[in-house]
């Protein structure tokens, strides 16, 4: 079985790549969040244009290049809530907490619509 890297450890592997590099320096929040959105763009790129049956042999295809862009992603926004001094899994608990208020089971099973669909539905 594969052991799983938890958010800490993984953190602690990025700063360390980066002090090695002395790459710190350039990595305001500015840039992190530029950073987070180029690479999710690169990810959409295998995305772009592709019907879901296209998409799908796509990934089976193109796993290790699509994993790098999903892993880009991921690296960046791991820097980026450390740089701001937040603990990513803590914010992310957080926020399924706040997502649970929201979209309450009853009324968003099974529905892709916003809170904010769903409440203007009910105000007809």
């Amino acid at each position: 079985m594969k052991h799983s890297t938890s958010i800490p450890e993984l953190t602690s592997l990025i700063n360390e790549f980066c002090d090695e590099r002395d790459w710190k320096q350039f990595h305001s929040p500015k840039d992190m969040a530029i950073s987070i959105n180029i690479e999710a763009a690169e990810l959409l790129e295998h995305f772009q244009w592709k019907s879901e049956s296209e998409c799908t042999d796509h990934i089976r295809e193109n796993r290790e290049a699509v994993a790098d862009e999903i892993a880009d992603v991921g690296i960046y926004l791991f820097e980026m809530a450390d740089l701001l001094g937040l603990n990513l899994g803590d914010e992310m608990t957080r926020k399924i907490g706040v997502n649970a208020s929201k979209y309450p089971v009853k009324s968003s099973k099974g529905s892709h619509r916003k809170s904010t669909e769903r409440q203007s539905e009910k105000d007809l």
